[in-house]
């Protein structure tokens, strides 16, 4: 039998009631003033993981009954206006961040589909690298650096520079290397400073190097996707750049750039490939699927927020037309959407199904590379996350910790499928992962997950 919540009595999110004070907050250096209502949470709740461990007591850990109500335990959120406060530039930094590397990207991917797929190179793992990969490392690296300061800056990232070191990969380097400028250059129609100079090689291969944090369960460090769905990226499909920043083992802030992401749920479904034809077919009024968008959430704040990506030449002026996401109110599985992975190799599609089935989900699937899938069900366009990874695969944390949060202040609830919340302080991996990732709009849709996952593992191959 899979092992339970050791931290917690109850596998279960409660209820964070009784928040009505709004806190106003500066965010950045726009000057515009940002507004986050801690609000009752009534059908959406958020797990009490999303409270600081030192914020957590016994008399906040209760079970949640089978007939799914929720006792009532926090009286509030434990977060006072300076803590929300407190992270106020370094949301700033970390969503103009994402929205360069998002530009930065949309003409990488551009090129490569357009003109060769010689900039593709491949891991140790066979999967597929990019230009893009590294240049956002690169570039995000930098910026944290230079606005907060190098040597209190640490960062966990998914790429290295062993392949970009290599004397056969001058080609790339030197690629990596200009598209890095060419994006930092623009740094300043992004509210931020650009380089006095231009970086050469060892400055760009310093700044991905910089990215070498183990994470762990004691002080700051960002947790950085450069380019979280690779294989996305190089189809043309969905893909998202993905910044987190952890503190004392729990994720703080969270921002997710997808710059594919229609705006409208359904073409979600289509290849990206296929965008102009649907485009073409749609009133030219209509929401267009090139916008994407950069959703947002800081924790404890209960709002999570999407803004447009800059497009163009334009100019960012924060919060640039930012709106706040829910998540779906729907709790009737029949009428639920899940997400999945689109690789059979990342997830089980046949146990999926069968969870599906037996809780009364009955759409097809939506498959969508990267954590897109958080961002669908943030803006609630999607009601359910299910991820049943292959025996042996660890997942790393830079792939959920800024999805995780974001879901989770939108009103969602994220855990592994045992009910507890994800640990983000064992270094870069979710060690101790019950079985796989359930992420939904509500609580009577998880706890219906969770209890068909128990029901079902024991006769399932993973």
């Amino acid at each position: 039998m899979p092992s339970n919540c050791s931290s917690l009595a109850s596998r279960v999110p409660l209820i964070l009631g009784g928040l009505k004070t709004t806190a106003t907050t500066r965010v950045g250096g726009g000057g515009v003033l940002f507004n986050f209502f801690n609000k009752t949470h009534q059908n959406n709740s958020l797990c009490i993981a999303s409270l600081p461990l030192n914020k957590r007591n016994d008399s906040q850990r209760f079970c949640l009954s089978s007939s799914s109500s929720v006792m009532e335990g926090i009286k509030d959120s434990g977060f006072s206006t300076q803590e929300i406060e407190k992270y106020s530039k370094e949301l700033d930094i970390a969503v103009r961040a994402v929205q360069m590397a998002c530009s930065l990207c949309q003409k990488v991917q551009e090129s490569l589909i357009s003109k060769t797929n010689s900039q593709v190179q491949a891991k140790d793992d066979y999967s597929p690298v990019t230009v893009a990969d590294w240049s956002v490392q690169a570039t995000v690296s930098w910026i944290l650096s230079e606005t907060l300061g190098s040597r209190s800056v640490a960062i966990v990232a998914e790429e290295d520079v062993q392949t970009l070191s290599k004397p056969d990969s001058a080609g790339l380097l030197e690629a990596v290397v200009q598209t890095v400028n060419d994006c930092l250059a623009e740094a300043p129609r992004f509210g931020l400073k650009a380089p006095g100079t231009i970086l050469g090689s060892s400055e760009v291969l310093e700044a991905i190097s910089h990215c070498n944090s183990a994470g762990g369960p004691s002080g700051r460090f960002w947790a950085l996707d450069p380019v979280d769905g690779t294989l996305g990226f190089v189809r043309g499909d969905q893909y998202a750049v993905a910044l987190a920043l952890i503190e004392d083992g729990e994720v703080v802030l969270g921002v997710l750039g997808c710059p594919n992401y229609p705006m409208r749920k359904e073409w979600l479904s289509y290849h990206h490939r296929y965008h102009r034809i649907i485009s073409k077919l749609t009133p030219p009024t209509s929401e267009s699927w090139d916008k994407g968008c950069v959703i947002y959430a800081r924790r404890g704040s209960g709002e999570a927020w999407m803004q447009p990506l800059i497009q163009g030449h334009k100019k960012l002026v924060w919060p640039n037309s930012a709106t706040p996401v829910r998540v779906s109110t729907i709790e009737n599985p029949a009428l639920a959407t899940f997400c999945e992975p689109v690789e059979k190799a990342n997830s089980s599609h046949s146990f999926t199904a069968g969870l599906a089935h037996s809780v009364g989900l009955r759409k097809q699937p939506l498959r969508v590379y990267s954590m897109v899938k958080y961002a669908a069900i943030a803006r609630g366009d999607a009601e359910v996350f299910m991820k049943f990874a292959r025996a042996g695969y660890k997942e790393k944390i830079w792939d959920h910790a800024a999805g995780a949060v974001i879901i989770q202040e939108a009103g969602g609830v994220v855990t592994d499928a045992g009910g507890c919340p994800l640990n983000f302080s064992k270094g870069m991996y979710l060690e101790g992962l019950d079985r796989g990732i359930i992420a939904c709009a509500g609580v009577k849709l998880h706890e219906k997950i969770i209890k068909a996952v128990d029901a079902s593992w024991n006769s399932s191959s993973l």
